[in-house]
């Protein structure tokens, strides 16, 4: 029987001088003292590429014979996503086959991080695919979140007083 090997320890980056104030661990000094370097805001892909990916995933939703598919531009309404793509399906499995397909074609166009949320037999599945974000409903769970009013065009119309 072989001596089991020794742990090789794990170095922690020295801190900042800021941090030599904050009383704690050695981690959290560096964590409170926050970044070394200034972090970049991330660019958003051109229109051109959101539209094409709208349509592959539109395109793949039809393609699996989903109901009611809308798509609603969000783009300078929300801070987390362009576009939003609802769908609803009739059942888990079909749900669950439109999510897989989605994600698969997705790949294709070199989307590789997108994350699924729901997938394991739920009312909804979300899929975020960076500036898209798409919705798998069942009909009830669709009608009872109601998104589409939510996220609406008519909510931005403003108010008549008078």
């Amino acid at each position: 029987m072989r001596a089991p090997r020794p742990r090789a320890k794990r170095k922690l980056p020295k801190p900042l001088p800021a941090a030599d104030k904050t009383p704690g661990s050695l981690r959290k000094k560096i964590v409170a003292a926050g970044p070394r370097k200034p972090v970049k805001a991330e660019t958003s892909p051109p229109p051109e590429r959101v539209q094409h990916l709208q349509g592959v995933i539109v395109g793949s939703l039809e393609d699996d014979k989903a109901e009611d598919v809308i798509t609603l531009d969000l783009a300078g309404r929300a801070s987390f996503c362009d576009r939003m793509v609802i769908a609803t399906g009739l059942a888990d499995r079909q749900i669950t086959a439109m999510a897989n397909h989605l994600v698969e074609k997705l790949a294709q166009e070199g989307l590789k991080r997108v994350r699924i949320e729901g997938a394991g037999g739920s009312d909804w599945v979300l899929i975020d695919a960076g500036d898209i974000v798409v919705h798998l409903f069942k009909p009830d769970a669709r009608a009872a979140y109601a998104l589409e009013k939510m996220w609406g065009p008519e909510l931005d119309v403003e108010p008549r007083v008078g």
